[in-house]
């Protein structure tokens, strides 16, 4: 490994703290007693409390002592007293360090040596003090003793300045996806994003179980891959000696337990998808799907308006999420439109009762290329995704599909040919997938033999029949509503980010070179 100049100095001054007996790696317990942001808001909360004649006479508040860590992130060197920068995880506080307070009989050059000359942006260190204001008016801790916690031995691309203009930025995309942990550590905000979805799934979570459902999990390597219609990824079990498929939906396992007696299960969970990628999709994604029996998709509708409205609440303060240029009200209730109805409106042709040859027709007037193994619901999938889904911007849910679209989704009750199925559409795109769930096991299996058919003439995402999900079906489901949340995309939705991988710790990159 080919060494930067200052990585070899970085690691001479590794050594030369060892040959000092200076450990740069301790193994002992560092007691942290606060945070940055914390002692800030002590500061001002005791400041207030000081009546207008006693802060008039001088008093100010009594220093306490404190001891913190974290990452050298700035230092002004002034003779024998300096101010540095220390961000802990919670933000950024200023120290006041002086020779005459951490030197020490062991370490008589801790500030000549060990402060100014051995330590590096980005080290970590301890600091134990109290907390002061300076005369400019910046809440600070003046240290009485450092230690040296972890040596940096790489350099942080932190931003300079000059007449004003930054530069060195770490903005590079594909640099801050692949060095997520530089990207937390000198971009502001970023570290925001995912606290941000930290709360809205705690927030999911807490509404599904106060709903008195139950959080489960199921095999993340399957069989088959089924409850969805996508292409999965293929891996080899070699104990058994057989292919295995990284699950493409949790919702077969899952209608299982409903089977089982379980009122409702939600899990929370990596899907596997191998298709492309861009903006709005990630091959492995994280998705919510939850089943209560004894209810509809009417039902389905109704809960989800309240799930989201409590967790743009929970994540923003508001209702409302900045989303670009467009503000997202989740406040209920949504909109209600027949997905028919949706193209009619953006098309102008209606596919009410249309054949399959005539929607083929009206794709190649509408100068869409459609592949000969494609069916019905596929083309008329195809026309909702180029002509209407990216005009939905405030959440709507797009109801009633065709049935050759929804081969897990019982028949609609008044309405011949179509499902009980909706998508809700949130700023142009899906945000979630419900039915009223089949129960029926011979429609059931006569909607998987057409899927079959369709795999036959070449739709490699077209499902394939799951037969013990089918015995399983046979033994009697109750009615049934579901649902699936991209829980990526919803937290696209929350944070205000443009772009999957901004939400995504560690989104999926080309093998680096």
């Amino acid at each position: 490994m080919e060494l930067s100049e200052q990585e070899i100095v970085r690691r001479q001054s590794l050594q030369t703290m060892r040959e000092m007996g200076i450990n740069p790696y301790p193994a002992d317990e560092y007691e942290v007693s606060s945070w940055s942001t914390d002692i800030k808001e002590q500061y001002a909360q005791k400041e207030a409390l000081i009546s207008a004649e006693q802060f008039a006479e001088g008093q100010t508040v009594e220093p306490w002592e404190v001891s913190i860590a974290g990452r050298l992130m700035s230092r002004r060197i002034m003779g024998k007293a300096s101010f540095i920068e220390l961000q802990d995880s919670k933000g950024r506080i200023q120290v006041y360090v002086s020779r005459d307070d951490i030197n020490t009989a062991e370490q008589p050059e801790m500030y000549n040596i060990v402060f100014k000359k051995l330590l590096d942006i980005g080290d970590f260190i301890g600091i134990r003090g109290f907390v002061f204001k300076t005369q400019t008016g910046a809440i600070s801790v003046h240290a009485k003793q450092l230690t040296v916690l972890a040596k940096s031995l790489r350099v942080l691309p932190i931003v300079k300045y000059k007449d004003g203009v930054a530069y060195d930025k770490f903005d590079d995309p594909e640099l801050r996806y692949r060095q997520r942990y530089v990207d937390l550590v000198v971009n502001d905000g970023v570290k925001d994003t995912f606290l941000k979805r930290a709360t809205m799934i705690r927030t999911l979570r807490q509404v599904l179980d106060q709903a008195g459902y139950t959080e489960v999990e199921t095999p993340t390597l399957q069989s088959i891959a089924g409850g969805a219609s996508a292409r999965p990824f293929i891996t080899h079990f070699n104990a058994l000696d057989i292919d295995m498929y990284m699950r493409i939906a949790t919702e077969l396992y899952l209608k299982r337990l409903i089977v089982g007696g379980f009122e409702g299960v939600y899990e929370i969970g990596k899907n596997f998808r191998n298709e492309g990628m861009d903006r709005n999709h990630n091959p492995e994604f994280t998705c919510m799907e939850l089943y209560v029996q004894y209810k509809d998709y009417n039902w389905m509708m109704s809960f989800t308006e309240q799930l989201l409205e409590k967790i743009c609440i929970a994540v923003n303060g508001t209702a409302e999420s900045k989303v670009g240029d467009n503000i997202i009200s989740f406040k209920a209730p949504y909109r209600r439109l027949p997905i028919l109805e949706a193209i009619k409106e953006k098309t102008g042709y209606d596919l009410t009762d249309k054949s399959e040859d005539e929607i083929r027709d009206i794709c190649k007037t509408l100068h869409l290329d459609v592949e000969t193994s494609w069916g019905k619901g596929k083309m008329i999938d195809e026309i909702f995704g180029e002509f209407c889904e990216g005009t939905f911007i405030q959440p709507t849910f797009i109801i009633d599909y065709p049935v050759e679209m929804s081969p897990l989704t019982k028949m609609h009750r008044s309405k011949p040919g179509l499902t009980e199925r909706f998508e809700l559409m949130v700023n142009g795109k899906e945000l979630a997938n419900a039915y009223s769930e089949l129960n029926d096991p011979i429609d059931q299996y006569q909607r998987f033999v057409e899927q079959m058919k369709l795999a036959d003439k070449g739709d490699d995402e077209a499902m394939i029949i799951d037969h013990d999900f089918m015995r399983a079906l046979e033994y009697g489901m109750p009615p049934t509503s579901g649902i699936g949340i991209g829980i990526d995309r919803l937290a696209m939705l929350m944070t205000g980010k443009t772009t999957i991988q901004e939400v995504l710790l560690f989104p999926q990159m080309k093998r680096e070179a």
